[in-house]
């Protein structure tokens, strides 16, 4: 049981570090992305198509951050569900569950929707100015 946990923790450990290294890989893009505090600033005062497709931009690349979590809580989830123990059964949401993963998973997927959305109704705002 101590084995199985061991390998458990091991392999989020990699999928942590695989996922950072990749976020950190993304981030570094010519144009850099803008901050939270960024984007509610600009939230704020946004009022030309270039402000409207920033934002646009802004929540797309957040709901493909959200997708990768998912994805990588799915991962997770199938894993956990393969090898549950006794600790999934008497704490079925804590962080070492499949339910845990699958409750994450798919409010990552939530998440991407409504960011998605947000980036739409930014780029139909960035449209109407233009006219």
């Amino acid at each position: 049981m101590k084995t199985t946990l061991k390998k458990i923790t091991r392999h989020c450990g990699t999928v942590v570090l695989i996922s950072l290294a990749a976020a950190l890989a993304s981030a570094v893009e010519p144009t850099a992305m803008m901050s939270k505090s960024e984007a509610k600033d600009l939230i704020s005062k946004a009022n030309t198509p270039q402000d409207h497709h920033r934002l646009a931009e802004y929540f797309t690349h957040k709901a493909e951050m959200m997708d990768a979590e998912a994805a990588e809580h799915d991962d997770l989830a199938k894993q956990y569900a393969n090898n549950p123990g006794i600790h999934a059964m008497k704490h079925p949401m804590s962080g070492t569950t499949a339910g845990h993963c699958k409750y994450f998973a798919q409010a990552a997927r939530k998440a991407a929707i409504e960011d998605r959305a947000l980036a739409a109704a930014h780029e139909k705002m960035a449209n109407a100015s233009q006219k």
